[in-house]
């Protein structure tokens, strides 16, 4: 697949989406699941409008941000003009941040703590908005990396039900990068089983045919559509 370089500003969004796209409907077929059982999220972090465009003018509609400052400054005019937008959230978030991300975000990833669960339940009580939630897992177990442990998992997904009355419609992860994916992928899919949730956040730019063999919903990919971050 010929995708362009990364390190000039000669990148072509839409085009890189269409190739990264029909690998996704190889790998499902190879896997003997449904044709456009998962959607791409463009994670236009650190990239403007002028690489956004493109790929809103062909079409497509999912996008992700990991700070909540930055998806604020660029996003509410782009939805203005194209109004079917799906925004997600994909970074560590901070409770101090909720109010914010549940007014601008539909779906939020990274769920992972009491204090952001509480932080949820009482904006959307205050807003009147509810965001669908993922709950995201440390599946490698990395002390200085977001998400719940896996051993914590069941426990914290009851808790959100429970106790702050939070829908949770599925998980994400990141594996360590100096590990097989595959397992992480294999393991965040048999939490999602056992808890009824049908949406798995996992597969990167370097990874996701995998995690599509082994069932994710939802990719998220960065560079492999936008390129290098525009230099201002």
């Amino acid at each position: 697949m010929q995708r362009s370089d990364p390190s000039t500003d000669t990148i072509d969004p839409a085009g890189n989406l269409s190739s990264i796209k029909e690998e996704i409907e190889k790998a499902l077929s190879e896997a003997g699941r449904a044709a456009g059982a998962v959607t791409v999220t463009a994670v236009s972090k650190q990239h403007d409008a002028t690489r956004i465009v493109p790929l809103l003018e062909a079409g497509h509609r999912v996008f992700g941000e990991n700070r909540v400052q930055e998806a604020a400054g660029k996003w509410p005019r782009l939805r203005r003009q194209y109004t079917d937008i799906e925004l997600r959230f994909v970074g560590p978030l901070q409770s101090n941040k909720a109010a914010e991300a549940v007014a601008l975000f539909d779906v939020i990833e990274t769920v992972d703590r009491p204090k952001i669960a509480a932080a949820l339940a009482r904006e959307f009580a205050a807003q009147g908005r509810r965001p669908h939630l993922l709950v995201q897992i440390n599946t490698g177990e990395e002390p200085q990396k977001a998400g719940v442990l896996p051993g914590a998992a069941d426990a914290f997904i009851k808790q959100c039900r429970s106790e702050f009355g939070l829908e949770i419609a599925g998980l994400m992860c990141i594996p360590p990068a100096n590990e097989a994916p595959a397992p992480h992928f294999a393991f965040l899919a048999k939490i999602a089983k056992r808890q009824g949730l049908e949406q798995l956040s996992m597969g990167m730019s370097a990874d996701y045919a995998v995690a599509v063999r082994l069932g994710a919903t939802h990719i998220r990919v960065g560079a492999a559509i936008f390129g290098a971050r525009i230099k201002r």
